[in-house]
């Protein structure tokens, strides 16, 4: 469920509950303290967002750019999204698998396939508490079985 406020929590607490889960659109003068407020004390934290589009240029063929929106999670967690509205039609070549998923859920999966690598790269406890924290928002979602089918 996504709301259209800019609240935000720093609570790591596991979400018991996930039909309580809700994402917030971060507003225009937030954006750019976004990376910083969210992901500041992972190292290497400023190699983040441009993977995001890499993988989703990497995932969809006919992805050639965006906008994106920042959006925060009741959760802690935190995650972009490109603004195009539409179908997003994906293969990953590394397990074989495709889908067709809207814009939010494209974003979704370029975040959490990120967020798992840079954990691994980094070794850090934050940045895989961040994976989590945007997966429990992914099982939530309407298209959670095609999340889980593309970062599988």
């Amino acid at each position: 469920m996504k709301e259209n406020t800019a609240n935000s929590t720093s609570s790591t607490c596991p979400i018991i509950d996930r039909s309580t889960l809700t994402a917030s659109l971060v507003r225009d003068e937030d954006r750019l303290s976004f990376w910083l407020r969210h992901f500041g004390d992972i190292p290497q934290w400023l190699h983040l967002e441009s993977p995001i589009f890499s993988w989703l240029n990497l995932l969809c063929k006919d992805y050639h750019g965006d906008y994106w929106e920042f959006y925060t999670l009741s959760n802690g967690g935190a995650f972009i999204i490109p603004s195009s509205e539409g179908e997003y039609m994906l293969f990953n070549a590394l397990n074989g698998n495709s889908a067709t998923v809207g814009h939010e859920a494209a974003g979704i999966i370029a975040c959490l396939i990120t967020y798992s690598h840079h954990a691994c790269r980094t070794e850090c406890d934050a940045m895989t508490e961040h994976y989590y924290r945007l997966r429990d928002y992914a099982l939530s979602h309407p298209e959670s079985n095609a999340i889980m089918r593309i970062i599988d």
